[in-house]
């Protein structure tokens, strides 16, 4: 089997030659040679995020000391109409250009956020833009309005992915985390956002608010829900998905899952001494017990041991469907418990459980027998 390449491996030494040629074309001062000797030392033996704060910090320690120079020197080095070779899959590989602005520019916040509104277009910068929204959050507030109205696609994004609460591999935003209104109004401009690549960015935003505040992000979406069309109605579920899993009946009820009148019937576990590695094969009916058609959001819930002895639910989506009265939907399922880098498991009784517009309508145990 193919081994898929190490992000990581994309920083490499091709990238690091391409960039010292352009800052070297555009400003001949730049001791090139000495600069990538200087990051391939150190380089190999750097994991993805490392690799891009060392080429960030030579980046500071071979261009001029005034910031400002060189910022402008790096914003010359990327621009394409100079003629210069394409840099593959620059999005991912230049990710040290916006760590140099988040790491050495909060002196000179104007210039900084001037530059995010040319480099984001190469390469995101999502996470440089944060510390400038607690160190100099009038400014930058303003540029992610402005930002948020813009025609590029890749500024507007950038409003709402790089003022989320709670971005992945980012820092907190704290005070977002308690008052995230200021970015809510940035999301209202963006909610019907032409744009698939902003939507999701808008959806996961929401999402985080709702780790916080579930109260505000239902009361918004309620309201969103009126007249939404096909691209908002996809946007509420996905900024729901998190409440949804917890089966908060008033997410649900806004995307069109209410009270489900559904018996189960016939749940099945083979084995239920499961050796790990294997699989669990599950089995089960459910019947429309209601007086009408039925929206169902039919989800199973495993229920796996900690190390302290208690169990832990995930959900696990199955399947969304309509059940006329008095039908039968029959499921089967195979889930494979074997190890992953994100979960630990442990031996012992673990729980299936069957859950349908948010209600566990029953269960079943195993044993999980561990060598």
């Amino acid at each position: 089997m193919a081994e898929f390449p190490l992000l990581k491996d994309m920083i490499d030494r091709q990238l690091v030659e391409q960039l010292a040629a352009r800052i070297f074309a555009v400003h001949p001062e730049f001791d090139a040679a000495s600069f990538v000797a200087s990051v391939l030392a150190e380089l190999g033996a750097l994991e993805l995020k490392a690799r891009n704060l060392l080429i960030a910090e030579k980046l500071r320690e071979y261009l001029p000391a005034h910031y400002p120079s060189a910022l402008r020197i790096l914003l010359a080095a990327l621009d394409e109409e100079r003629g210069f070779q394409p840099i593959e899959n620059a999005g991912l590989r230049l990710m040290a250009i916006p760590c140099f602005i988040e790491r050495y520019g909060l002196a000179h916040p104007a210039e900084s956020l001037d530059a995010m509104l040319i480099i984001t277009r190469v390469s995101s910068c999502e996470f440089a833009v944060r510390p400038y929204i607690a160190n100099a959050p009038n400014l930058t507030m303003a540029r992610l309005r402005e930002w948020a109205s813009s025609g590029d696609e890749h500024l507007r994004r950038l409003a709402s992915e790089g003022s989320r609460p709670r971005l992945p591999w980012g820092a907190h935003l704290v005070a977002f985390l308690a008052d995230p209104s200021p970015t809510l109004a940035l999301l209202e401009r963006l909610k019907d956002d032409p744009s698939l690549y902003v939507r999701r960015s808008v959806a996961n935003h929401l999402n985080d608010i709702g780790k916080d505040h579930p109260e505000l992000l239902l009361e918004r979406m309620e309201a969103w829900s009126a007249d939404a069309g096909e691209e908002r109605r996809w946007l509420i579920n996905h900024a729901l998905r998190s409440l949804v899993k917890r089966g908060d009946q008033r997410a649900l009820a806004i995307l069109g899952y209410g009270p489900a009148a559904v018996e189960l019937e016939k749940l099945e576990l083979s084995p239920t001494a499961l050796d790990f590695g294997e699989e669990l094969k599950f089995s089960f009916a459910l019947r429309n017990v209601g007086g009408e058609t039925q929206n169902l959001m039919v989800d199973f819930v495993m229920h796996f041991l900690k190390a302290n002895g208690k169990t832990a639910p995930k959900v696990f989506k199955l399947k969304k469907m309509k059940l006329a009265v008095g039908e039968w939907a029959q499921f089967e399922k195979r889930f494979a418990i074997r190890p992953i880098s994100t979960r630990k498991y442990y031996p012992g009784r673990q729980r299936l459980e069957i859950q349908v517009n948010g209600t566990v309508l029953g269960g079943a145990d195993f044993e999980l027998v561990m060598d």
